[in-house]
């Protein structure tokens, strides 16, 4: 005779979503709003460039830019602000906009230091490019996912991909941001690679909405060398009229972006 009190019990009948539905829903996230420092800013927003700053080499790069001025901030209910510093820091889980001084035309940056899930990525760039800022042209920056690569990415090599909206890869002539390509002779992001996440998301609502975007990504994901790319890459492509010869190549040991000698060339740590 079987022992009731020992024996395995039997599989469930009920699938766990099933199970799910007599549990207690958990209370939807509020939607995430931009909230600018002039209570009436001109609307929309239409910068001639607006950069989007994922990665750490190029949050440490516009972080250090001086002629940048705060006009507002990505709000997300499920970031808490406390713990940031009163003055802008890299160590803030926050989204800062800033106007970069420029007298021609209007670019906007913003500095995404905090973590954006799959699930709230759309709603993110929908605000980002949206009613609120209708930017004429668009530059993502984030860095490569080596479990999404296609391929075999050294820890102590640099590398740099793009990929660009059908909008940028033509040049449109008619368009006031000129034909050529904004990151011009760099090489494409290989075929069979993928890209996820919030990054993914900007660049598909570009091409949505026909904007002339480009997503670059870079390897590896922390270090002096890639920060000095990076950093090459903007002075020659993007930002000109700029000096960023001040801006160190990560040497504030006081910051998780610093010296690439602070992080050995371990696999794990490039996931």
């Amino acid at each position: 005779m079987e022992d009731v009190l020992t024996e395995l019990p039997p599989p469930s009948r009920f699938f766990q979503e099933d199970l799910d539905n007599f549990a207690t829903p958990s209370p939807p996230l509020s939607s995430p709003s931009l909230l600018f420092s002039n209570p009436k800013p001109d609307q929309p927003l239409c910068p001639s460039l607006l950069i989007i700053a994922l990665s750490s080499p190029s949050l440490y790069i516009f972080h250090h830019i001086s002629s940048k001025t705060l006009i507002g901030s990505l709000v997300l209910p499920e970031i808490p602000f406390s713990g940031n510093s009163t003055e802008p820091s890299l160590d803030d889980k926050s989204c800062n906009i800033y106007a970069l001084n420029d007298m021609d035309n209007l670019t906007l940056v913003v500095l995404v230091q905090c973590s954006i899930s799959a699930e709230r990525s759309n709603a993110v760039a929908k605000l980002l490019i949206g009613d609120q800022i209708i930017p004429k042209r668009v530059l993502i920056m984030d860095s490569v996912q080596s479990q999404n690569f296609r391929g075999k990415l050294a820890p102590d090599e640099t590398y740099v991909f793009k990929l660009e909206t059908s909008a940028e890869r033509k040049g449109l002539d008619g368009d006031v941001c000129g034909g050529s390509s904004l990151l011009k002779g760099l090489d494409y992001f290989p075929s069979g690679s993928v890209l996820d996440g919030l990054a993914a998301a900007l660049l598909a609502r570009c091409q949505m909405r026909k904007i002339r975007g480009t997503l670059c990504v870079s390897w590896p994901r922390y270090g002096v060398y890639v920060v000095a790319m990076v950093k090459s890459l903007l002075q020659r492509n993007v930002l000109p009229g700029f000096d960023l010869s001040t801006i160190g190549d990560a040497k504030d040991k006081s910051s998780r972006f610093t010296s690439i000698k602070n992080y050995p060339f371990d696999s794990d740590m490039y996931t």
